[in-house]
């Protein structure tokens, strides 16, 4: 009934031979390979030139910003300080000075309608005498300085260590992981 030939068949069917050198799973792990690699080198470009010029226009952004608020304060403070203040003009007064002589000779005194300033022998302009008062007002005060916040604390090791930078690693590597597995299932 059952002929020798019959059961050579069965024998001779030997399952093909396994594929040694893996050409799949080196291809996708050249191709993930170079995905981290452009990935480092995208991100050393960013910490090297784009971060620093950031930073830079970010700085001087600040400054002139600064710079303005202490000019804005500083023109508040003089209009604040200009309307109290009082003016170094008098008005104009006649001042008439009897004498008592017994000269035959009479003195006539003449009204006159220039200011007298205190401690001057001139008339000053109404604006002279307020430039004056706030030049000397300002040197009187002291500026107060307040400090502002320019950068972020520096504390904790999660920036040390480069937490973000290990969290995308570790994700990169679960997903190399399970491609792995899947590739080798399709093999098996």
């Amino acid at each position: 009934m059952f002929e020798d030939a019959d059961l050579d068949n069965d024998f001779d069917e030997s399952p093909p031979p396994e594929d040694t050198d893996n050409r799949t799973f080196l291809i996708a792990a050249g191709v993930l390979g170079g995905i981290t690699l452009l990935a480092l080198i995208c991100m050393a470009a960013y910490v090297l030139l784009i971060a620093p010029r950031q930073r830079d226009d970010r700085n001087a952004e600040l400054t002139a910003i600064a710079a303005q608020a202490t000019e804005a304060a500083m023109v508040e403070r003089a209009q604040t300080q200009t309307a109290g203040a009082p003016t170094a003009t008098v008005p104009p007064t006649t001042t008439s000075t009897p004498t008592a002589t017994s000269s035959p000779t009479p003195v006539v005194v003449q009204a006159t309608d220039t200011p007298v300033v205190a401690g001057g022998t001139g008339t000053v302009g109404p604006r002279t005498a307020t430039v004056a008062a706030l030049l000397t007002q300002a040197a009187q005060q002291t500026m107060t300085v307040i400090p502002t916040a320019t950068a972020l604390p520096d504390t904790g090791f999660a920036d040390d260590i480069g937490a973000p930078s290990l969290l995308a690693l570790a994700a990169l590597f679960v997903v190399v992981i399970f491609l792995v597995r899947r590739l080798r299932g399709i093999g098996a």
